[in-house]
């Protein structure tokens, strides 16, 4: 006979195994989230939002865009973009501090079709009968796009 183990059955240790593999996983994941979410800055259209108090939008009448200009340039992998070159012209009398600007493209039947919100004054303030170049650029600008100038609004405003 032997005087083995016979009849008693070594301890599993499978919930011990269980919980390490969530604990590393866990840990995977967190990690991974943390990395992509500070390693990718806010999209032109996903800044935050500048205020627009009803002192900014009675001064905004104050502010003109000029010269404005499409153009279309691909790079190395064919993809397009669409640039809106321009000048804004402050003809008030006030320093604009911070301005954001929400520009829209339609389609042939008026729709809009796309819609993005850029801050174009930001570094540098923009004093009284100042004017101030800009260019945005966009990477998708949808096919259906009636090939004219789009709208450009001012939603944000910071005045001293």
């Amino acid at each position: 006979m032997s005087s083995g183990n016979f009849g008693q059955e070594e301890p599993s240790r499978f919930p011990a195994a269980f919980v390490v593999g969530v604990v590393v996983v866990s840990a995977i994941v967190a990690i991974s989230l943390f990395v992509t979410r500070s390693s990718h800055p806010a999209r032109p259209g996903q800044v935050p939002q500048l205020p627009f108090a009803s002192e900014a939008q009675n001064y905004a009448g104050n502010i003109h865009f000029q010269s404005l200009a499409l153009s279309e340039s691909s790079n190395m992998l064919n993809e397009k973009f669409t640039y809106l070159d321009g000048v804004i012209s402050n003809d008030g009398s006030r320093t604009i501090q911070a301005m954001e600007i929400r520009v829209e493209f339609h389609d042939p039947f008026n729709q809009m079709i796309l819609r993005e919100t850029h801050r174009v004054i930001a570094d540098q303030p923009l004093g009284p009968g100042k004017q101030l170049n800009f260019e945005i650029t966009f990477e998708h600008v949808p096919a259906e796009w009636n090939q004219q100038y789009p709208t450009i609004r001012v939603t944000g405003l910071v005045l001293r």
